[in-house]
């Protein structure tokens, strides 16, 4: 019989370590592992090494006072004997450490005489100390006094009726206990900044190959679909590169069927398409036999026919751009003038052009693919935003930059990043109109020539407009 255990649910804290867990990159957590192994086990071995330095310490000083107090105790036992009288004079001769002090208690008489009764008197002896001595039994203890840490000894010297303690100050040992503890705790920031140095090293070390890895994948995003990584001599990182290397062959025999089957389809629509406008344009010439509702119908063909035209086209040329069978073709050309020229060739009225680069020159570009990029950016400004309202050039040394605006109705930001996709259009775009692969396209020609296309809003636009840049590096030829 097989029992099956249902999951138990986790708890809220552990969903939460997990997720701070896993927020972390890899470097961090390298970082964090090895900072932490430092850190706690330095930390258990300094407070190992501080407790048995410091009980050492203290228990070796004891056990020295405690034998110098007792072999004082016994020879004041003897001099009591037969000099009691000058008992005084007596504790005053007593030769204790330094920092040390000696105190006698006769009991028969009740008095108490000191080396020092300045420094210590029978007040200041701990009293728990004094009541098991007067009990008959020698003892230690320590004390604070003064703010410092004193132990003091005491033992019965019964054949004379006296008792004898002496007390010691451990501020030498508390001086050697305070520099153990400064060392332990410099070792614990040596350590801990070793081990995050070792983890940083680690951490390099690993992220090394990830890195080579998402250099590769960028290449691959890129375009560059033949880009691979090189063979591993580590066998567990080859196996990474080994599978990768799969996938990408496996991605670029995809997008490479992708665009064959683009192309096959475009190139076999273009005889009927060809067939379909060939036939529009003998029914144009008859145009007017029609009746008022077959010419509407005429219409709507000729339209989505040519519309379907032009999509194949672009899907055509869109195929080229992405297989990378186009070539650049480098020419000089006055950039002020080629951008007039287009406006004018194709149709996209007087707008004005402003050209603020410090000196006018000859820039050495591909003539085609800039003339490709502005006519459907231009395009794109006129069927979306009743055309472009200027066009802006500047360069400044390798960087030319186009700005094109338009006094449109905008577009919303969650938009902007897709514009540029196929087919891609806004929710406000009208229908039916454009190939919806112009922005794609010109997108496609401008990371040809290295460049970029970007969304912004038109300057001083009061809330409609919308900015189109497009840069690219150039050389330039000044005359």
């Amino acid at each position: 019989m097989l029992l099956v255990m249902p999951n138990r649910p986790r708890s809220p804290q552990w969903r939460f370590r997990r997720a701070r867990h896993q927020s972390l990159g890899l470097r961090a957590r390298t970082l964090t592992s090895f900072g932490l192994i430092a850190f706690t086990t330095s930390l258990l071995a300094g407070i190992a090494t501080y407790s048995f330095s410091r009980s050492y310490l203290l228990e070796q000083r004891g056990n020295v006072i405690t034998s110098q107090a007792f072999s004082n105790a016994r020879l004041m036992g003897t001099y009591l004997e037969t000099q009691r009288d000058a008992v005084g004079s007596l504790v005053s001769y007593i030769r204790t450490e330094t920092d040390g002090y000696a105190v006698l208690q006769l009991t028969p008489e009740g008095f108490y005489y000191s080396v020092d009764p300045l420094k210590f008197t029978q007040a200041d002896i701990p009293k728990e100390l004094l009541k098991t001595v007067q009990s008959g039994q020698a003892a230690t203890q320590k004390f604070s006094f003064d703010d410092h840490l004193y132990e003091a000894v005491g033992t019965p010297v019964a054949a004379v009726g006296a008792n004898y303690f002496e007390i010691f100050s451990l501020r030498e040992t508390e001086r050697i206990i305070g520099f153990i503890l400064t060392a332990v705790i410099a070792g614990l920031v040596i350590a801990t900044s070793t081990g995050l140095l070792l983890g940083w090293f680690a951490s390099k070390r690993l992220l090394r190959p990830v890195g080579r890895v998402a250099a590769t994948a960028a290449e691959i995003t890129e375009g560059k679909l033949d880009a691979r990584l090189t063979p591993e001599s580590d066998p567990d990182l080859d196996q990474l590169v080994t599978s990768f290397n799969a996938m990408a062959d496996a991605v670029q025999e995809r997008i490479e069927r992708e665009i064959r089957f683009a192309s096959d389809v475009s190139h076999e629509l273009r005889s009927p398409i060809t067939a379909l406008t060939a036939a529009i344009e003998v029914l144009a010439a008859k145009r007017h036999e029609l009746s008022d509702r077959n010419q509407q119908a005429f219409d709507i063909i000729d339209t989505q026919v040519r519309r379907f035209d032009r999509m194949v086209i672009d899907l055509l040329e869109l195929s080229r751009l992405e297989s990378g069978a186009s070539q650049i073709r480098v020419e000089s050309v006055d950039i002020e003038d080629l951008i007039t020229r287009i406006a004018q060739r194709f149709q996209f009225g007087s707008i004005p052009l402003i050209n603020t680069s410090i000196v006018r020159s000859q820039i050495f570009v591909d003539r085609l693919r800039i003339e490709r990029v502005l006519v459907n950016l231009l395009g794109n400004a006129a069927e979306h935003a009743g055309g472009a309202t200027s066009i802006t050039i500047h360069q400044e040394k390798a960087l030319l930059t186009v700005h094109v605006d338009d006094n449109g109705p905008g577009l919303p930001l969650d938009e902007r990043g897709e514009v540029f996709s196929r087919f891609a259009r806004g929710r406000n775009a009208p229908r039916g109109t454009g190939s919806g692969l112009g922005l794609a396209i010109a997108m496609e020609h401008a990371k040809v020539m290295n460049g970029m296309i970007t969304i912004s809003d038109r300057p001083e636009n009061n809330g409609s407009g919308l900015r189109f840049t497009f840069t690219i590096p150039v050389e330039s030829d000044v005359s």
